[in-house]
């Protein structure tokens, strides 16, 4: 089989943000996972845990999706601010039905972004929430002038306004979010975006609209249909910047989804086929879109995806802990290869969730701490954030093949080859072949093991990003091995 890659064909930024990450107030992804709070023994910063904002920062993470998920339609902000003995308590109704004590609010994410270096992206509250409750949190977060929100920011600490990035107008609205028709809920979202205002021209808010469940076309072409329909001049685009899709992989069993770690190889081939099925949904909500905006200045926003199978036994089943295998890399892989090369439309996705909830980059047990398999794949892909695109294909020997890529050149010249093989048993014999180039400097890694193996606290590398040497340099190329279950990463200088 050989590898194509075409170094002078250039097809388009690849946006940091297509490898953005997802936050909730869910189980223990923010408490015990990003924050223990300041009185906390495990080291910290202002709260947040040293250890997984460090390992967080080797992965340049690029933005972070926050506070939910199904927790923002019903999150009042206000509960979320002032001194912490004082904020209101409340029942997450959607999540274990634990008390959620508001000690992680607005003030906290926005230090939790400051400290991974990350772009804030807020999903605001259309299924319980007002206009005004929305309006006025983007007053309180951007506004520097004088004004009421303004004026009871500087009195919770906080002088400066702060540079929000992203902002989302409701979650799933059909369905945690309100079980809204889309023609009803493109009516809200023209309504409410109005009030997301841009106190700031210099640096506009970027607008999310809420999108389709997996492969509901129907809520994506009446939501644009409604948001063109007599548009404001100044909102050509349908008043929005971006629309989402959420899309997550498992195999159904009724009402189960099949063990995490415990499956079988039918298991494996049915998880990958419905990752691989991410290419055919970008494809048809992407054709929805061009026909209202051909020119793709709207990005779609996949900003939930990833793996979702059955808790861990003895966990609480409203926390979402599952553990993550060699499966569970090889779809991480397969899945930011097919958003890299659909960069044209596709401008973020964030995983589901950050820590401690479904795919999982980071779990944590009290004061320890471990990298998943699917962390050190987002690891190796980490070089294609803001590179560009570049032509590439495989010459396949029959239609059977399993493996799979993207490749980009940053700006120093330097390409990026990431590759999954995704067979249980075939290795396969592989020659990149480049237009031109003379590869001179080369180092390659791999994430491989048993289609079961994953990391424990006890045993934190069992699968790790290794060195892979085993290539041969040729004239236009080099050629080599892939393994099956493996995801591989080359960086190829002249």
């Amino acid at each position: 089989m050989k590898l194509h890659i075409n170094e002078n064909q250039k097809k388009g930024v690849i946006a940091p943000e297509i490898y953005g990450h997802f936050s909730e107030h869910l189980g223990r992804c923010i408490y015990d996972g990003l924050y223990v709070g300041e009185t906390s023994e495990i080291p910290n910063e202002k709260g947040m845990r040293s250890d997984v904002v460090e390992a967080l920062k080797e992965i340049n993470i690029p933005v972070l999706r926050w506070p939910g998920g199904c927790f923002a339609d019903e999150y009042h902000w206000k509960d979320g601010i002032g001194p912490k003995d004082q904020r209101k308590k409340m029942v997450n109704t959607h999540w274990g039905g634990t008390t959620e004590d508001n000690s992680f609010g607005t003030h906290e994410y926005f230090e939790l972004c400051r400290q991974l270096g990350c772009k804030t992206y807020v999903c605001g509250n259309v299924g319980s929430g007002s206009v005004q409750e929305m309006s006025e949190w983007v007053e309180y977060m951007t506004f520097d002038g004088v004004s009421p929100m303004a004026d009871l920011r500087k009195q919770n600490g906080h002088e400066q306004a702060w540079k929000l990035d992203y902002f989302g107008v409701g979650n799933e609205n059909w369905g945690c979010g309100g079980n809204m028709t889309p023609d009803h809920y493109a009516h809200l979202y023209r309504r409410y975006q109005t009030y997301v205002r841009n106190y700031h021209k210099d640096r506009p808010v970027f607008k999310i609209c809420g999108g389709a469940d997996a492969a509901d076309y129907e809520w994506t072409d009446t939501v644009l249909h409604e948001c063109f329909r007599n548009p404001a001049p100044e909102s050509a685009h349908g008043f929005m910047d971006g629309l989402s899709v959420h899309y997550y992989v498992g195999v159904e069993k009724g009402e189960h989804k099949g063990s995490a770690t415990q499956f079988s190889e039918e298991e494996w081939n049915a998880t990958l086929k419905r990752a691989l099925g991410m290419e055919e949904l970008i494809r048809r909500h992407g054709a929805i879109m061009d026909q209202y905006d051909p020119d793709k200045k709207i990005g779609m926003i996949i900003d939930e995806w990833g793996c979702w199978h059955d808790v861990e036994v003895g966990t609480n089943p409203g926390f979402l802990y599952q553990q993550n295998t060699m499966r569970d890399a090889v779809v991480a892989g397969a899945t930011l290869n097919i958003f890299n090369k659909h960069c044209d439309r596709v401008k973020m996705a964030c995983i589901a969730q950050i820590v401690n909830v479904l795919q999982s980059v980071v779990l944590t047990e009290g004061s320890r701490m471990l990298l998943t398999p699917t962390y050190h794949v987002f690891h190796m892909y980490k070089r294609h954030q803001g590179a560009e695109l570049i032509g590439s294909y495989l010459e396949e020997e029959g239609n059977d093949s399993s493996v799979q890529e993207s490749v980009s050149i940053d700006r120093d010249g330097v390409v990026t080859v990431t590759l999954t093989n995704y067979s249980l048993q075939e290795s396969q014999d592989l020659q990149i072949v480049f237009e031109e180039r003379k590869p001179a400097d080369v180092k390659g890694y791999i994430v491989q093991g048993a289609m079961n193996a994953y990391n424990t606290f006890d045993q934190p590398e069992n699968v790790v990003e290794e060195e892979f040497t085993e290539f041969t340099l040729e004239d236009r190329g080099l050629s080599f091995v892939i393994p099956p279950r493996s995801v591989m990463m080359f960086r190829i200088g002249e």
